[in-house]
């Protein structure tokens, strides 16, 4: 089973926060990530993936520009997501920086594309998804792990 850690970074900062979230997913016996940028992910990348969690830094308080565009020019596939899962991630340049929200319109979109949503654990922060301001420090990172390991032990649940 795979999952797709789909991410835009411009700075690093969010590449290594889909990195830790890779390495989660892994975990979970069974399944595997697979990771793409905006710049590389396909159309075949969702089919085949059993979850996506995306991942943007934030722009204006929403996701990025390049991973609006995927979900736009994707949606020929959206009933095809219909009942996997789908989770989100996003990092700012300030602390207070808007990565609730940036996560938020991620979510939406996940949602439009009918796919069943996990925020990150309950012994992470148990919001809306993994965050960080800047570059991620060794909580942060950890954080990650655990959702990538959510969402894999999830998406094994939700297809047996």
């Amino acid at each position: 089973m795979q999952i797709l850690v789909l991410y835009f970074s411009k700075g690093g900062n969010t590449r290594k926060l889909a990195q830790a979230i890779q390495e989660g997913v892994d975990t979970v016996e069974g399944v595997n990530a697979v990771s793409k940028t905006t710049a590389e992910v396909t159309k075949a990348d969702f089919l085949a993936a059993e979850g996506v969690i995306a991942g943007s830094p934030t722009y204006f308080g929403l996701m990025a520009a390049p991973l609006k565009k995927i979900f736009d020019e994707f949606v020929s596939v959206r009933r095809k997501m219909e009942g996997k899962v789908g989770a989100a991630f996003a990092t700012s340049g300030d602390p207070s920086g808007g990565k609730e929200t940036t996560m938020l319109s991620i979510i939406q979109a996940l949602l439009i594309y009918g796919m069943v949503i996990v925020g990150d654990p309950m012994d992470a922060t148990g919001h809306y998804g993994t965050a960080c301001a800047g570059k991620p420090d060794q909580r942060s990172l950890e954080n990650a792990r655990k959702l990538g390991r959510r969402v894999a032990t999830v998406a094994q649940k939700l297809h047996a």
